[in-house]
C-alpha cells in the first residue's frame, strides 16, 4: 500500500494534548481502513483506535475512548489521532498502520504496512 509516517510526537504534562499524524505514500490510501497501536517498554503492541476507508466509521480501545479522537483526510493522504486528557499511562510509542481491509479492525494481524512510530510522553 506504501510507506507510513508518524509525526508530531513529543512531551506533554499530564492532562494535555497532542496531535499525531501518519502521511502516507501511494495512491491507494482512501481504498483502506487504517488503525493507531501503541507500545509501551516491556508491554505487547496494543489497538488503539481504527477508522474505515471512507471515514464516517470508527472504534476505539476502551482506555482511550472520549479522550481520543482518530480522523483522516484521503485528500491529503493523512491520518490524525487528537489526543485530549492525556494521561502517564499513554506514554508509549504510537504506530499507524494500513488495513488489508475496507472496514475497522481491533487487530494487529489485518493490517499490513506499519510506520516507524512517533514517541509520546506524558509526564510532569
Amino acid at each position: 500500500q506504501g510507506q507510513l509516517v508518524e509525526s508530531g510526537g513529543g512531551l506533554v504534562q499530564p492532562g494535555g494534548s497532542l496531535r499525531v499524524s501518519c502521511a502516507a505514500s501511494g495512491d491507494t490510501f482512501s481504498t483502506y481502513a487504517m488503525g493507531w497501536f501503541r507500545q509501551a517498554p516491556g508491554k505487547e503492541r496494543e489497538f488503539v483506535a481504527t477508522i474505515n476507508y471512507s471515514g464516517d466509521m470508527t472504534e476505539y480501545a476502551g482506555s482511550v475512548k472520549g479522550r481520543f479522537t482518530i480522523s483522516r483526510d484521503n485528500a491529503k493522504n493523512t491520518l490524525y489521532l487528537q489526543m485530549n486528557n492525556l494521561l502517564p499511562e499513554d506514554t508509549a510509542m504510537y504506530y499507524c498502520a494500513t488495513s488489508a481491509y475496507r472496514g475497522t479492525s481491533r487487530w494487529a494481524y489485518q493490517y499490513s504496512d506499519w510506520g516507524q512510530g512517533t514517541q509520546v510522553t506524558v509526564s510532569s
